[in-house]
């Protein structure tokens, strides 16, 4: 089946975690070239990306086999993105927003144009689960948003490459819309560029030691209550002098308690 001119995504990273199927990960790399992205990224992957059925599947998706580049975990392979959006099926997540393609897509794709000359592209991210189990709680919160896809009640899980297919075809729905479309009104509000994950990390990090030192965070909590704290900063798309804000509030603080003062 032949489509029209896409757009394309240039600067869309699609992340499969723990890829299991060669059948699935090749059907994503021919969905990749259908819809002109480039960057097919691969977490410890299960099967054998290269092998002669993914490479079957994938047709003139070869390439981009070729291409995809491997992770460790999760936090490696999104490192470098500003804005990231989970696919799941759960419905039990309480910090991190569940959202269907028609919200989730346009905050994905917010910046990624550049609403003005001052402001540099995001680095979008798609993040896909396990076949057998998805995301991991601990992955989801790694995200800024969780993309549902609405099926019926009576059977809701998709195969991994349908449901990439789904989400691929919503995404470039969302960006001819937001070409054909422009509505007159006031300028877009332009924010400034959300901080990359290597200084919110630190942040975090500062912040998680000093939390532990006065008490407010307990050794077996820890982990949970900083995942909730870092899905709230990536949710808020906070710039790097907002971080750098919050770190100098930490160094003084930590100082301060330091020399015993209130």
């Amino acid at each position: 089946m032949r489509g029209g001119a896409t757009p394309g995504h240039p600067g869309l990273a699609l992340v499969l975690v723990e890829p299991a199927g060669p059948l699935n990960v090749g059907s994503v790399a021919r969905l990749c070239a259908n819809f002109a992205l480039q960057d097919l990224r691969l977490v410890a992957p299960r099967c054998d990306h290269l092998g002669e059925e993914a490479r079957r599947m994938a047709v003139h998706g070869g390439a981009l086999l070729e291409r995809a580049q491997l992770y460790p975990d999760l936090a490696a392979a999104i490192a470098d993105r500003t804005r990231v959006v989970a696919a799941s099926g759960r419905v039990d997540s309480q910090a991190v927003p569940i959202e269907g393609p028609a919200e989730a897509i346009p905050w994905l794709l917010e910046h990624q144009a550049g609403p003005g000359p001052s402001e540099r592209p995001s680095a979008p991210a798609l993040v896909f689960g396990r076949e057998d189990r998805g995301l991991s709680t601990d992955e989801l919160l790694q995200a800024g948003r969780i993309l549902r896809i609405s099926t019926d009640d009576g059977y809701t899980s998709l195969n991994l490459s349908h449901a990439v297919a789904i989400t691929l075809h919503e995404l470039r729905r969302c960006q001819q819309g937001g070409t054909e479309r422009r509505p007159s009104g006031p300028a877009p509000v332009i924010r400034p560029e959300p901080a990359s994950r290597e200084l919110l990390e630190a942040a975090l990090a500062d912040a998680e030691e000093l939390l532990l030192e006065v008490g407010f965070l307990l050794p077996h909590t820890a982990h949970a209550r900083m995942a909730k704290l870092r899905a709230l900063l990536q949710r808020a798309q906070i710039s790097a002098e907002e971080v750098a804000l919050v770190r100098g509030m930490v160094r003084q603080l930590r100082w301060a308690s330091q020399r015993g003062t209130p």
